[in-house]
C-alpha cells in the first residue's frame, strides 16, 4: 500500500516538475521572441479565419438546400466542409506555424500531440458525412419515400462505430501504445459477431445492395416469383408487398434479390401481340389487305402506334395472323383499353369486308362408290332431287301411258 503512494506521489512530482519546466521554458522563449511570436500568431489567426470562412460557405451551400431534395456532389462536399470542428481549425494553425520563431520542443510535442488528435477525430467525422451523405445521394433517404429509410439508423450506427474504433487504435498507436492486441481483439470480436448475426448483416448488405443498384424503390410494381404486387416498405431485414390480391407479402432482401425481378416502374410503352385467324375461303386480295386495314386500325386509336402484321402459318382450321403494335405509358388500364378498342374495330371492319374470323371447325369427307372422296350433304341432296325427279318422271309416264292404254 505505502508502495502505491510512493509511487503515486511521484508521478505526482515528476509530472509537476515538466509542468514548471514547460512554463519557464515557455516564459523564456515568449520574452526573447516577441515579435516572431506576435508574426507567427498573425499568421495562425490568417489561417484560422480562412478555414472559418470555408466552412461558413458549405455551411451556406447546405443551408440553400431544399429539404428532401436528392443532394449532388458539390452539395455533398458543402456538407463535409461543414462538419469542420472548430478544435480542429485552431489546431491546425498552430501546427502551421508552430516551427516559426524557434519554438521549444516541449511545446512544439504538445501541439503535435493535440493536432494528431484532432485531425484523427476530424478525418472519422469527414469520413461519416461523406459515406452517409453518399448513402443519401445514391438512395434520396431524405425523402419519405425512400428506398431505406428505416434502415438508415442502423447504417449510421455501423459506420459511425466501424470509423472512430479506427481512428481511436490510430490515436493510441501514435502516443506510443502497442495496438496489436487491441486491433487482434477487435478482429476476433468482429468475426464472432459476424458469425452470430450472420443472417442479418446478410440481409443488410442486401439492403445496401438495394441502394447501391436499384433494383426498385418504394411504390413500384414488380414481379417475382409467382407474385406481383407494389413495394410499400424496405426495411434492414425484409421488404413488404402488396400483392394484387391485396395480401402482403414479407420476403426477405437476401431471397428477394436472389430472384428474378421484373420491374415495371421504367416501362415507357405496352407491347400488345394479338393472334387471330380467319377462314380458308378468304380472297386472296383480302388476304393481303388485312394489313393495311388493321395498321388504319391501329394508328386511330390514342398513344398506339403500328408495328406489324403478317400471315405466318396455314392452321389446322385457319389461316393464322400475327397484330403486334405499342401503347405508350405503363398504365395496364389504358392498355387494355387501346386493345380492346382495337379488337371492336377489327370485327366491324371485318364485318364490312366480309372477312369471317375462323374457330377449330372439322369437315367429314365420304367417298363414292367408285373411290372418289365427296362431299356428303350437298351432293347428297342434289342426287336425291335427281332420283325423285326421274321418279316423278317414270310415275308420270306410267300413269299416262295407262291413261293412253
Amino acid at each position: 500500500m505505502s508502495n502505491n503512494s510512493i509511487s503515486v506521489a511521484d508521478a505526482a512530482q515528476n509530472l509537476s516538475e515538466k509542468t514548471g519546466a514547460i512554463a519557464t521554458q515557455a516564459q523564456g522563449w515568449i520574452t526573447n521572441n516577441g515579435v516572431d511570436i506576435l508574426i507567427a500568431a498573425a499568421i495562425g489567426i490568417a489561417i484560422a479565419l480562412a478555414l472559418l470562412g470555408v466552412r461558413a460557405l458549405g455551411c451556406r451551400m447546405v443551408g440553400r438546400v431544399t429539404p428532401g431534395a436528392d443532394p449532388r456532389w458539390p452539395i455533398l462536399f458543402a456538407k463535409v466542409v461543414a462538419k469542420t470542428n472548430l478544435f480542429f481549425i485552431v489546431l491546425c494553425s498552430a501546427q502551421l506555424v508552430a516551427e516559426h520563431a524557434e519554438t521549444p520542443p516541449a511545446i512544439l510535442q504538445a501541439i503535435n500531440f493535440l493536432f494528431v488528435i484532432a485531425a484523427t477525430i476530424q478525418a472519422a467525422i469527414w469520413a461519416r458525412e461523406f459515406i452517409l451523405g453518399y448513402i443519401q445521394h445514391r438512395a434520396g433517404v431524405d425523402d419519405e419515400h425512400s428506398t431505406l429509410s428505416s434502415a438508415m439508423g442502423i447504417v449510421r450506427l455501423l459506420v459511425t462505430v466501424a470509423l472512430f474504433a479506427v481512428a481511436i487504435v490510430v490515436i493510441l498507436d501514435n502516443l506510443g501504445v502497442n495496438v496489436t492486441g487491441l486491433i487482434a481483439g477487435l478482429g476476433i470480436g468482429g468475426i464472432a459477431i459476424g458469425l452470430a448475426a450472420q443472417g442479418i448483416f446478410s440481409d443488410l448488405f442486401a439492403a445496401l445492395s438495394i441502394i447501391f443498384d436499384r433494383p426498385f424503390r418504394r411504390g413500384d410494381t414488380i414481379t417475382f416469383g409467382t407474385f406481383t404486387g407494389t413495394v410499400e416498405k424496405i426495411g434492414l431485414k425484409s421488404t413488404r408487398i402488396r400483392a394484387l390480391n391485396g395480401e402482403q407479402v414479407v420476403v426477405s432482401n437476401t431471397n428477394l434479390l436472389n430472384m428474378q425481378l421484373q420491374n415495371f416502374a421504367p416501362l415507357q410503352q405496352r407491347r400488345a401481340v394479338m393472334l387471330f385467324g380467319v377462314t380458308y375461303q378468304i380472297a386472296p386480295d383480302l388476304m393481303a389487305r388485312i394489313g393495311q386495314e388493321l395498321k388504319a386500325i391501329v394508328e386511330r386509336q390514342p398513344d398506339a402506334s403500328f408495328d406489324r402484321c403478317h400471315a405466318f402459318q396455314f392452321g389446322a382450321s385457319s389461316i393464322d395472323y400475327e397484330l403486334v403494335f405499342h401503347v405508350q405509358g405503363s398504365d395496364f388500364t389504358a392498355f387494355a383499353d387501346v386493345r380492346q378498342a382495337v379488337m371492336i374495330e377489327m370485327m366491324r371492319r371485318f364485318a364490312e369486308l366480309g372477312i369471317d374470323f375462323a374457330y377449330p371447325t372439322q369437315v367429314s369427307f365420304t367417298a363414292a362408290p367408285d373411290g372418289r372422296l365427296v362431299m356428303p350433304y350437298p351432293h347428297v341432296r342434289m342426287l336425291a332431287e335427281g332420283e325423285c325427279g326421274n321418279e316423278e318422271g317414270a310415275g308420270s309416264a306410267g300413269a299416262n301411258g295407262s291413261d293412253r292404254g
